[in-house]
């Protein structure tokens, strides 16, 4: 299909959108949803992700007569993920006050020094490479589960930084915190995955 085809296609789309064709509500949603819920998960966890995409959805409803078409169909439906997201990790920012100044449980606040370098390092006993340990599906479900219950702002700022590559002015500007801020949260959630991952490799057991 080339690209003009693509186009009259969906303009033709929208246009049925705009009448509230049921159809066509249906076809975008099947059409667009895996790529507006990868841009979910640039920001925040899969179940979050999967929330702002199906409130996304509902705001499409009333907004589709108010859209100009001065970018496409796409851009446009991931442009209003992005925003909801970031809305949402800001909102949560302003709740979660006490992130900053959690104290870590005993047994993780006296393998560090009152620096926040290792006091007592990781144990890794393996020279596999991270990409060969993430292959173990039984450390990949365990990973999953320890970064679901770091609080969310910890989560999303490792996230973010580390598996998505923004620079830390960039999330900074997502999360609305300041630089110190943000290597307060990222020196936390390091320190509890590290952990994780040396119970893992020591005993087996997530």
């Amino acid at each position: 299909m080339n690209i003009a085809t693509e186009r009259e296609d969906e303009a033709l789309l929208i246009d049925r959108l705009r009448a509230g064709n049921a159809e066509a509500f249906q076809e975008a949603v099947r059409v667009y949803t895996p790529g507006m819920l990868a841009v979910a998960r640039y920001y925040t966890d899969h179940s979050s992700a999967e929330d702002i995409v199906q409130d996304c959805w509902l705001t499409v409803v009333g907004a589709i007569r108010d859209f100009e078409g001065r970018a496409s169909l796409k851009t446009w439906l991931h442009r209003i993920v992005a925003n909801k997201a970031k809305n949402l990790l800001r909102k949560q920012r302003r709740e979660v006050t006490a992130d900053f100044s959690e104290v870590l449980d005993p047994e993780l606040d006296r393998r560090f020094k009152p620096n926040g370098r290792w006091a007592e390092p990781p144990r890794f006993t393996t020279t596999e490479s991270a990409e060969a340990l993430l292959e173990n599906g039984a450390l990949s479900d365990c990973l999953d589960k320890h970064l679901s219950h770091l609080p969310e702002t910890q989560r999303s700022a490792l996230m973010l930084y580390e598996a998505h590559q923004r620079r830390s002015d960039e999330v900074c500007n997502i999360l609305d915190v300041s630089a110190s801020n943000l290597r307060v949260l990222l020196h936390r959630a390091r320190q509890k995955i590290f952990l994780m991952v040396e119970q893992f490799q020591e005993t087996g057991e997530c």
